[in-house]
């Protein structure tokens, strides 16, 4: 826990230091995939989150708590929506769904620009979402049994800053 702790202070700090710049906007967003998923049925394409699901989603509340989101976004599946949730709540806001599979990036960046954002996608989706900040394939998709990865994007400017953290 002391290890995680001190990764997200090294991340506040990231964001400290890069806001030194007065005059250049500030965006920052966290991805998250999803937290675990029911697999017992293969057939069904919307599992909902298992009882271990539940718990990371509050986990990732709890880890959360100390960013001040100005939006919660998810895609628009039950697992997806659950892990928003507790966070999206716990803050007083509203989940707002995306599109993951036809996202306009530009459009999103500017809907976004200079707000701190949450953004609960998929083992797929959230690399690329994160690739397309940075401008190239820097993150592979997320293996189906890793659920902790964090990964946050700070927009300075014209300045791209990236970072994964894992938290198991």
């Amino acid at each position: 826990m002391l290890k995680k702790l001190f990764l997200l202070l090294a991340i506040a700090l990231l964001t400290a230091c890069l806001s030194q710049n007065k005059d250049a906007e500030i965006t920052t967003y966290y991805f998250v995939r999803h937290a675990e998923k029911e697999l017992s049925n293969p057939d069904n394409s919307n599992p909902d989150l298992t009882a271990e699901g539940l718990q990371r989603a509050q986990k990732w509340r709890e880890i959360l708590g100390h960013v001040r989101f100005d939006e919660v976004y998810s895609t628009d599946l039950i697992r997806t929506r659950k892990t928003a949730q507790p966070i999206a709540e716990a803050q007083g806001l509203s989940v707002r769904l995306y599109n993951h599979k036809d996202l306009d990036y530009k459009q999103f960046l500017e809907d976004t620009r200079g707000k701190t954002v949450l953004v609960v996608g998929h083992s797929n989706s959230t690399p690329k979402f994160v690739n397309w900040f940075v401008g190239y394939d820097k993150y592979e998709e997320i293996d189906e049994k890793q659920y902790g990865f964090l990964f946050q994007v700070v927009l300075l400017g014209d300045k791209v800053t990236a970072s994964l953290i894992e938290i198991n």
